[in-house]
């Protein structure tokens, strides 16, 4: 009796030469002993995964190219949390021993998502063609940043790459984690407030027409308040198609010009900055973020100021940005750390102290790491205290809009009751 089971070996994703493209194949074969095999591999021809297979000790039958979805390219997108999972793998398995290109092989062979391993079996076939990672991973600038190339050639050059590796794992997972407290800080007021906005155009549409038809019969004015809201109504039922485009239109547009305006990103960016509460929490941000990534940067040995210059983007806040490239251009020209930082106004006197204290030390990346820890901690206790906060402002928020609008439906019938 034949056994059917899946071969894992060599899951590999070679570039096709004519197309430039990942050509992934399914097969199907026997092995020395009869049992029936199958599994999917890539190659840059079928009569070559054939042979593959062979040298292996499985008998080919069917070699077909995989079916390609209908709908573009399966898989979900790559996500920077798939990069950190990344770099923690390649680290633990290059500590561990086991050579770079096995290491991509295992790893491509491993993922679900067809995107993350067609991504990472092309880095493979690049490693086997003589290139370094570096060069590699810069084919694909879209998830590795310039940040990633530079500490992986400085890695590379110091012959460090496992540790450089694990420490950019360490790097992304804290960012990624602070990225998370943020949205999670921002998500619940604004998609609480949109579930009002909705309910709210929803009354408005369906209910407060009913309500109209029944004021009619009373023969007497409506209050100032329930008018108003009638008005409304009547606006959104006769215009609500109107309302919609203009909503979408301006969002659409905002976004349009947010993405290619920089001097509307700088000033969106400086008023976040200056909102209670939520200015902290991204001033806070902005800071740990530099402190993080200037000390890793710093500690796999890449120049100080290459590493600013890599730095400025990290910061997740152009007017950060932009003080960060003045931090370089003074440090450039023989100026401390401590007293380029200062001079741009944005960083508290703490900040600038350990910069010192790292700078006369020879531990500046010790430093920075400290505060990094510091101001991490300090985000995540502005989060919890924005979340103890935004809960009583939303309930006055659902409160305005929700309960406003049911009791100018029901004040002229109050009205009727008091004059019975």
């Amino acid at each position: 009796m034949s056994v059917s089971r899946t071969a894992a070996r060599k899951p590999t994703v070679p570039v096709d030469r004519a197309t430039s493209q990942l050509v992934p194949f399914v097969w199907e074969g026997t092995d020395k002993r009869g049992v029936k095999m199958k599994g999917e591999q890539a190659a840059r021809n079928a009569n070559m995964l054939r042979a593959e297979l062979r040298r292996q000790g499985i008998t080919p039958s069917v070699v077909k190219p995989k079916s390609k979805p209908l709908f573009g390219q399966a898989g979900s997108a790559i996500t920077p949390k798939d990069i950190a999972f990344f770099s923690r793998q390649m680290a633990t398995m290059m500590k561990s021993g086991v050579p770079i290109v096995s290491a991509l092989e295992i790893i491509a062979g491993g993922h679900k998502n067809p995107r993350m391993k067609t991504m990472v079996g092309s880095i493979r076939a690049d490693i086997e063609g003589g290139s370094s990672l570096y060069e590699a991973i810069s084919k694909h600038p879209l998830h590795f940043d310039e940040l990633y190339r530079n500490l992986v050639r400085a890695g590379e050059g110091a012959g460090v790459l496992e540790t450089v590796l694990e420490t950019i794992a360490n790097y992304k997972e804290n960012i990624e984690a602070l990225k998370g407290k943020i949205k999670k800080a921002l998500f619940y007021p604004a998609m609480t407030i949109a579930v009002a906005l909705i309910v709210s155009a929803i009354l408005l549409i369906f209910v407060v027409p009913q309500f109209e038809e029944t004021f009619k019969g009373f023969g007497a004015d409506l209050p100032a308040f329930t008018q108003m809201i009638v008005n409304m109504s009547r606006f959104m039922v006769a215009y609500w198609w109107a309302v919609l485009l203009v909503v979408g239109g301006a969002l659409g547009g905002f976004i349009f010009a947010y993405k290619r305006s920089p001097a509307l990103q700088h000033f969106l960016d400086r008023v976040i900055l200056k909102v209670p509460v939520l200015g902290d929490i991204m001033n806070n941000s902005a800071i740990a973020r530099f402190a993080r990534t200037t000390a890793v940067t710093f500690k796999a040995g890449v120049p100080l100021v290459e590493a600013l210059e890599s730095v400025a983007g990290a910061t997740g806040n152009s007017v950060y940005e932009k003080a960060i490239f003045r931090i370089r251009d003074d440090v450039a020209v023989g100026y401390p750390v401590n007293l380029a930082m200062r001079q741009t106004g944005l960083f508290p006197h703490m900040v600038i102290q350990m910069a010192a204290i790292g700078e006369e030390a020879g531990a500046l990346d010790a430093m920075l790491f400290k505060v990094a820890e510091y101001y991490e901690q300090e985000v995540n206790n502005a989060v919890d205290a924005l979340a103890s906060l935004i809960e009583p402002m939303i309930m006055v928020v659902l409160g305005v809009l929700v309960g406003g609008m049911v009791i100018g439906m029901y004040l002229p019938i109050f009205k009727l009751a008091a004059t019975i």
